[in-house]
């Protein structure tokens, strides 16, 4: 697969929720997100939203579509990862991936656990999905706004320093190796890592 670094950045917002879905309240999934990125990027980019049901064949097409056709990058979904019979958001991800990448649902535990011991009950997963020509990491995110923050960004204490880091971290050097565009980040935000040999100059230098 040949990196796509000119591409643009397109990134999917998927929140699973059957009342949300059906009008019964309004959706606070995808705003969360959406300003959450708003502060953390600095590359421009795109969002592809979508608002599903728990239903998992719902689920299932949503994710292909977004990496399939509107050639996302990355995809994140909010809600539906609980244990619930309803919950079903984790084993559409898995369906649809062609890589499993479980250290991203490991780290949004051990955030989480800092706060409620019933983060163990949360089945975050992250998965690639790769076709011939395009690949997306597509990551389970938490339901609740607070939650999802935490889980993007990691934990500071009060003089600002790393507690437990968050998960987005790793994301923009994880879209480079599947090869989509070079993401650069907000470092006050969420501090991209990359090894020596994989950064660039800030675009603005360059």
């Amino acid at each position: 697969m040949n990196p796509t670094n000119n591409a643009e950045m397109v990134i999917g917002l998927v929140s699973v929720s059957d009342r949300a879905s059906g009008g019964v309240y309004e959706d606070k999934g995808i705003p969360a997100l959406a300003d959450w990125l708003a502060q953390a990027l600095t590359t421009p980019y795109r969002l592809e939203t979508r608002l599903v049901p728990d239903e998992r064949a719902e689920i299932e097409r949503t994710l292909a579509e977004l990496v399939d056709v509107a050639r996302c990058h990355l995809v994140l979904t909010t809600g539906g990862t609980g244990p619930a019979r309803r919950d079903v958001t984790p084993e559409a991800t898995l369906a649809v991936g062609t890589k499993e990448m479980p250290g991203f649902g490991e780290q949004m535990r051990q955030i989480s656990l800092r706060f409620v011991p019933t983060a163990i009950l949360s089945r975050q997963t992250a998965v690639i999905r790769e076709t011939a020509d395009h690949a997306a990491l597509i990551m389970n995110l938490p339901g609740q706004p607070k939650s999802i923050k935490e889980t993007l960004e990691g934990l500071k204490d009060d003089q600002g320093n790393t507690v437990v880091g968050g998960i987005f971290a790793a994301v923009p050097y994880c879209i480079d190796l599947i090869g989509g565009p070079y993401m650069e980040t907000n470092p006050a935000v969420s501090k991209a890592f990359r090894p020596k040999s994989a950064q660039r100059p800030p675009a603005s230098a360059s």
